[in-house]
């Protein structure tokens, strides 16, 4: 149960430690696994005190056993074994320690390891992390490559001086940590998240030289794998010699079979490029001589047409058609002109023929009154009456004589101020004869 305290009534840190052990008391024994960092056996001593750490985090566990305990593993169990052992929790009071009474220790044999990296292997390819598509392409000349190895090892000679010796100019970010034991996972996840963090590291390097399973382990570790799978920089793997393989190789996004392998697959060969160079150059120079010749060949082949060498028969060939299509019009426009005037001098007969003034020419005469109305019938005249006769050269004055008293009947004609003796006829448009 929670205990009921408060800044009036706290609790002594004595009694906070007795209570803690009291809790620890109750719990049974637990199987605990780790690596063993200090081993201490005093001659003459009736019990052992061992260290075990955790290879993946920092934190370290005191564990005493007896020595007969101890002595039943002890051709098996040194500083740096992993082993699993059993024990029951304690808690020293006094000192605010934890600690575990071991009553049994096991090592774990290579076997047991290699099982227990096959389940890993398969946890982390269900979450995805060993997939192809994930891996990312190296740069083809990166302007610095980060290096986390060993210091002063064989694996940091052959890396820098074979990157070297194919590329003078590589520059390199070097992070010497801890390759085997128990710092080495914790200072390489630390060096690669660094590298990782500065952006003029374009490639991360882990080198390592070869050693046995348990050497290798710290480079199979989970904490470190998923540090890698989270890098944004490609990493290259070179653990080990090329039977070796680690789970850092599945996760990296390359595997170099050595360190040596991996400085050639980082850096380019200056001298295979500048190799390379030269041939595109040389390809280069023939695609542009090919093109050229085969330009002079088109216009050589141009200028050996006839259009070319006498260019004014072109011009006279559309000069005929032009002189053709414009004599051609012409001749339209002639047949055109002939037409219409035909259909003119046509219609102005028409027009000729149907005027009163022909009509008048032909002997017929318009007789009107002096209000200007026109008289169309011999029955519409009065005696005497003044009437203005229209001829087709003049006009004259008549007067009337005589109307009609019926059918047959004649009437006096009339002249200019007297009375016509001849006989006349009126008719609907005007007077036939006149004086």
């Amino acid at each position: 149960m929670a205990m009921r305290t408060s800044p009036e009534s706290p609790v002594p840190v004595g009694r906070v430690s007795r209570l803690i052990g009291e809790w620890i008391d109750r719990l049974g024994e637990v199987w605990v696994e780790g690596q063993i960092t200090q081993l201490s056996r005093r001659p003459g001593a009736g019990v052992v005190f061992l260290t075990l750490r955790d290879p993946a985090q920092d934190i370290s566990l005191t564990v005493t056993c007896f020595r007969a305990v101890f002595d039943r593993v002890a051709d098996a169990v040194t500083e740096g074994a992993r082993v699993v052992v059993l024990g029951k929790p304690e808690w020293y009071a006094p000192r605010g320690q934890l600690s575990l009474r071991a009553t049994e220790i096991r090592a774990v044999g290579v076997g047991e390891l290699l099982a227990r990296l096959e389940r890993l292997k398969r946890e982390l390819a269900a979450e995805g992390l060993f997939a192809p598509e994930r891996k990312r392409r190296l740069p083809f000349l990166p302007g610095r490559i980060g290096l986390v190895t060993g210091r002063a090892s064989a694996a940091e000679r052959d890396v820098l001086e074979n990157a070297r010796a194919r590329w003078p100019a590589v520059r390199f970010a070097v992070r010497n940590v801890a390759v085997q034991g128990v710092h080495a996972v914790p200072q390489v996840v630390e060096a690669v998240r660094e590298l990782d963090a500065d952006p003029s590291v374009e490639v991360i390097v882990v080198a390592r030289g070869g050693g046995s399973v348990e050497d290798l382990l710290p480079f199979s570790d989970e904490a470190l794998v998923r540090a890698v799978a989270a890098c944004t920089t490609p990493v290259v793997s070179a653990i080990g010699h090329e039977p070796d393989s680690p789970l850092l190789d599945l996760v990296a996004d390359l595997r170099a079979s050595t360190p040596t392998d991996a400085a050639k697959r980082v850096v380019p060969e200056v001298n295979e490029e500048l190799a390379r160079v030269e041939q595109l150059r040389e390809r280069a120079r023939w695609c542009a001589r090919a093109l050229v010749d085969r330009e002079e060949r088109g216009l050589r082949t141009t200028l050996d047409r006839p259009v070319m060498a006498e260019p004014h028969r072109l011009v006279e060939a559309h000069e005929e058609r032009l002189v053709m299509a414009v004599e051609r019009g012409r001749r339209t426009l002639g047949h055109l002109l002939d037409r219409a005037e035909a259909e003119l001098t046509h219609t102005a007969a028409r027009v000729v023929a149907l005027s009163p003034a022909a009509t008048l020419r032909r002997g017929y005469a318009v007789l009107r009154r002096p209000d200007g109305s026109v008289l169309r019938s011999a029955a519409g005249a009065v005696v005497g009456e003044e009437l203005r006769a229209r001829l087709a050269d003049g006009e004259l004055g008549i007067t009337v004589g005589a109307v009609p008293v019926g059918d047959g009947a004649t009437a006096g004609g009339a002249s200019d101020g007297g009375t016509a003796d001849a006989p006349w006829s009126a008719a609907e448009s005007g007077v036939g004869g006149g004086s």
